[in-house]
């Protein structure tokens, strides 16, 4: 009788594994496919000539405002809080050297297919930023940027109390020249 028992467990045992592990084969049909959670780094594959253009313009801007940081493509994966018009648009994400800060200075470019489009996500994000779920995001005094640049938006975000070094706040100011500006609620 024990032995029985034994191989019925066994039994038991191999089949919910072979279920189990069949199910999760390549050739699994029938399975749908699991989806894989928001990447934090750019979602296009490649510079646009949008983006691009808004990149030598705000490279422009730093060294015509005197900003001797670098700009270069970012280090590390950033997604900063966004409205849903941000959290679906296309990508870049660039990043100015800080001195005192090497995981800070990211300035993001998104795309979108026309200067309307923009500029609706602009308002959308400048009245997102201005929410309780987005302030938790950021520290206390954070301030933004965020500018219209033809059929892409920029967003820089910044503390005054998390650098020593005045850069990042110089490049708060280069940025605020270009395109057209959205005021953030307080």
């Amino acid at each position: 009788m024990r032995r029985a028992t034994g191989v019925v467990a066994g039994a038991l045992v191999a089949t919910i594994a072979s279920f189990v592990l069949g199910g999760c084969g390549i050739g699994a049909s029938g399975s749908a496919p699991v989806p894989s959670p928001p990447s934090a780094s750019p979602t296009t594959p490649g510079v646009t000539a949008a983006v691009a253009q808004t990149r030598s313009a705000i490279a422009g801007a730093l060294v015509a405002s005197g900003v001797s940081a670098q700009l270069g493509d970012a280090t590390r994966p950033y997604r900063p809080a966004e409205s849903a018009l941000l959290r679906d648009a296309p990508r870049a994400v660039f990043q100015v050297v800080l001195p005192d800060q090497l995981d800070a200075g990211f300035i993001v470019v998104y795309e979108f297919p026309d200067t309307g489009s923009a500029v609706n996500a602009g308002n959308e994000e400048a009245g997102y930023l201005g929410t309780g779920p987005a302030k938790v995001q950021f520290p206390p005094d954070a301030e933004h940027v965020l500018q219209a640049v033809g059929t892409t938006l920029v967003l820089y975000t910044w503390s005054p109390t998390a650098s020593s070094d005045p850069t990042a706040g110089n490049v708060a100011d280069a940025l605020r020249h270009l395109g057209v500006g959205f005021a953030i609620p307080r």
